[in-house]
C-alpha cells in the first residue's frame, strides 16, 4: 500500500518544519511508523490475521528500537527473543533470499536511508556484547570502543525504561 499520500497529507496539517521543537523530525518519522502500523492492522483485521513483528532481542528488550504503537505494535513477536546475529543465522539456515540478508538494517522512515548502526550509534554485534555485560558492568570498567559501546547501550537502555 503506497501511503505517501497519507504521509504527506499528515506532514502538510502537523508542520513538520523545523521549529522550536527538537524532536520535531522523529515526532513525524514515528508517527509514519504508526500510520503503517493501522494499514497493516486494517488488511490483518479484513483477513482475521494477526500481525507480526519483527524486533529483535536488541531492539525490542536492549536498546528501544522501535516506535510504540507503530512497529513495536504487534500481535506476535516470533523472533524477539533472538540477537540480530541468531535472526542472520537463522535466515541463512532457511535460505532466505541473499538480498534481503545482505540488506543493510533500516528502518524506512527517513528521506535518507539512515541506517540502524547510524542511528543508534554501534552495530548489532556490539549492543549484543553490551546487553551481555550490561547487568555486571559499567562502562568505566572498558576502555575504547567498549567502553563507547556500553555507554550507549547504557543510554539507551534507560531511556526506554521510563
Amino acid at each position: 500500500v503506497d501511503l505517501t499520500q497519507t504521509f504527506d497529507t499528515f506532514a502538510d496539517t502537523v508542520d513538520v518544519s523545523e521549529t522550536e521543537f527538537p524532536n520535531k523530525q522523529l515526532a513525524f518519522a514515528n508517527a509514519c511508523s504508526r500510520l503503517r502500523m493501522t494499514t497493516l492492522y486494517y488488511y490483518g483485521q479484513l483477513h482475521s490475521l494477526l500481525v507480526a513483528g519483527t524486533g529483535n532481542k536488541i531492539e525490542d528488550f536492549g536498546v528501544g528500537f522501535f516506535t510504540k504503537y507503530g512497529d513495536g505494535g504487534v500481535d506476535i513477536s516470533p523472533i524477539a527473543d533472538l540477537t540480530k546475529t541468531q535472526v542472520y543465522a537463522l535466515a541463512a539456515e532457511l535460505d532466505v533470499s541473499e538480498d534481503i540478508q545482505k540488506a543493510v538494517p533500516t528502518d524506512g522512515l527517513w528521506d535518507t536511508e539512515r541506517t540502524d548502526e547510524e542511528q543508534m550509534g554501534a552495530s548489532y554485534p556490539e549492543l549484543e556484547w553490551a546487553m551481555s555485560v550490561y547487568d555486571s558492568h559499567k562502562p568505566e570498567d572498558f576502555e575504547g570502543r567498549q567502553r563507547e559501546v556500553l555507554a550507549i547501550y547504557t543510554r539507551l537502555h534507560k531511556a526506554m525504561q521510563h
